[in-house]
């Protein structure tokens, strides 16, 4: 009919009301937007929360005063939001728990002690230093740290913790000095490499108390290496053949 406009309509039916008190609808998403995965936040070290009434304890291996030099020298080098590991604080860590009751410290006391009673001493061996993460924006500078016997002992801490029925981190054991943690944007330095060592002579048990400049290290106890280090093998003896 001329002059008529006709009013286009919706094929969809119309809603029921719905009933009161009711929470409204919300429209479905596109099936190809629900597929869609969802981010999944990948947990850092040691960032879990803390457990009221307990406390942070680790075993670890201190760096002696005379290496804290050379190690300045490399933080030096850095630039920007690196925040550096003070020298009193550089340290190997063994084993961590990240969550110990008070009354449980004495048996991790107990445990240091019956553990290096016949352990001898072990000499350790700066390396060259990395990130965590390598890839992308790291978290932490480091130095690599190596040692015949080093990585047996810190299972053998790991298993003694977890007899007593005590958790530790399931991060894998990978010997280092933390040397800084960057808290924003800031510049990798260039691998440095380190070729001093030390004879660690004793373990210790730290006790890691948060704080808005970073984690400050307390001694709880100290454990000696108490074995005999094994004599170093004879050379090799040279037959000599006699002349005619």
């Amino acid at each position: 009919m001329a002059g008529v406009k006709l009013k286009k309509t919706s094929a969809r039916p119309p809603q029921a009301p719905a009933p009161k008190g009711a929470a409204p609808r919300t429209a479905a998403r596109p099936k190809s937007e629900a597929a869609r995965p969802q981010a999944v936040l990948t947990p850092t070290p040691n960032a879990e929360p803390h457990v009221p009434g307990t406390q942070r304890l680790f075993y670890a291996f201190k760096v002696p005063a005379n290496l804290v030099g050379p190690l300045r020298e490399g933080q030096r080098k850095l630039r920007g939001n690196w925040r550096i590991v003070q020298g009193d604080q550089l340290h190997v860590t063994l084993a961590y728990l990240p969550a110990v009751p008070p009354d449980r410290v004495d048996d991790l006391k107990r445990l240091g002690t019956r553990l290096m009673q016949d352990l001898a001493p072990l000499t350790l061996h700066l390396r060259g230093t990395g990130y965590f993460p390598n890839e992308g924006s790291p978290r932490v500078w480091f130095v690599k740290v190596e040692g015949e016997g080093l990585a047996e002992l810190a299972a053998a801490l790991r298993d003694g913790i977890h007899a007593l029925g005590l958790a530790t981190d399931d991060l894998p054991f990978k010997a280092h000095v933390t040397l800084a943690r960057k808290k924003g944007p800031a510049p990798r330095v260039p691998p440095l490499v380190f070729t001093q060592q030390w004879p660690a002579t004793s373990v210790t048990l730290q006790r890691s108390i948060l704080r808005k400049t970073g984690p400050i290290y307390e001694t709880v106890s100290s454990f000696r290496l108490r074995g005999e280090t094994p004599p170093p093998p004879e050379p090799a003896l040279t037959p000599v053949q006699e002349t005619p």
